[in-house]
């Protein structure tokens, strides 16, 4: 993931309406997407906040001043629509014995797989659900508007989608990664309601960070959990009597890293139970452009919503703490 200085001096000016991000946040996935495997024979792993990715793509100059913008349906081809369809199909046919239960249960919510969904039917189905409602948006946005929006209880979606060249691998998040990981969990009440939680506790952190007796890192240290969750996070199954099972929107829409969170015996699989956990995870740095080498693991989505109820602010205090004893 390249730091907020690093992309702001490799982006381009957006449109006046609304100008291309000059700071990420947890949306850019940490540069490590869906749907991408490592690269087969690629470079060597950069660890977090590495340069290494390209500049933001999508139409800025449509979005409007909450970073939103209207889905152009009729804008896709049918290459586009060709595209969509051959993901779906090659990810689904991956998920039985991978996936928690839970995702499978709500994947036929996106609809047909035969092209790209509207927004809108799927709105049609989410919000009276869950209460959730799905925004587009031209690419990467800023940390602020995008916790906004998730806290508001509304999933920013990438409006395009990836190029045939780009079907193994692709750097930044297109619209299946988000639309395929993430959308579907969104009809699980206890998971969307964590979602939301996530998103009203990161802007704590980013004003907390910015506020008058700033606690330096916490967006940093609550991005690491949105990593080790809502992208990679791992989960013992209720439904399939406590076996291993992926949740997190990374592997879900991943090709090659499904199975090997899953089956793998070189990754270490961590409890995420207690806060002492938390403390852990949210001191864990990450691997991009690589398979994990840990994964997290839940045993309901009861208690990660239980885990990120209380104040940060002291975890946050910890952590500083600690690694100002460790220098």
């Amino acid at each position: 993931m390249m730091t907020p200085s690093e992309l702001r001096a490799a982006q381009s000016a957006g449109a006046a309406k609304a100008p291309a991000p000059n700071k990420p946040g947890p949306q850019d996935r940490l540069c490590r997407t869906a749907g991408a495997a490592a690269p087969s024979g690629g470079s060597e792993p950069r660890e977090a906040g590495s340069v290494g990715a390209t500049s933001p793509r999508g139409d800025y100059g449509r979005a409007g001043s909450d970073h939103t913008c209207a889905q152009d349906y009729a804008a896709y081809t049918e290459a586009h629509h060709d595209t969509y369809r051959r993901l779906y199909a090659r990810q689904s046919a991956l998920l039985p014995g991978l996936a928690c239960s839970a995702f499978i249960d709500a994947l036929p919510h996106l609809g047909a797989s035969d092209a790209i969904p509207r927004f809108e039917d799927i709105n049609a189905r989410l919000l009276p659900a869950t209460g959730w409602q799905l925004v587009g948006v031209p690419g990467l946005i800023p940390e602020v508007p995008f916790f906004s929006l998730l806290a508001a209880r509304k999933f920013p979606v990438t409006d395009w989608i990836r190029t045939p060249a780009e079907f193994d691998y692709i750097v930044e998040p297109d619209l299946f990664h988000d639309l395929f990981g993430h959308v579907p969990l969104l009809f699980e009440q206890r998971y969307a309601d964590h979602i939301q939680a996530y998103g009203e506790g990161a802007l704590k952190a980013h004003a907390l960070e910015h506020g008058p007796e700033p606690v330096p890192g916490a967006v940093e240290m609550l991005s690491r959990l949105y990593w080790y969750t809502i992208e990679f996070g791992l989960m013992r199954d209720e439904q399939a009597h406590g076996q291993m099972r992926a949740y997190g929107a990374g592997l879900l829409s991943s090709p090659g890293e499904l199975a090997h969170c899953v089956q793998s015996p070189e990754p270490r699989r961590t409890p995420l139970q207690n806060t002492e956990d938390l403390l852990r995870c949210m001191a864990s740095s990450y691997k991009i452009d690589s398979y994990q080498q840990q994964y997290f693991v839940i045993d309901s989505f009861d208690t990660l919503r239980a885990l990120t109820e209380p104040d940060f602010k002291p975890l946050y205090q910890a952590l500083n703490a600690g690694h100002s004893q460790a220098g």
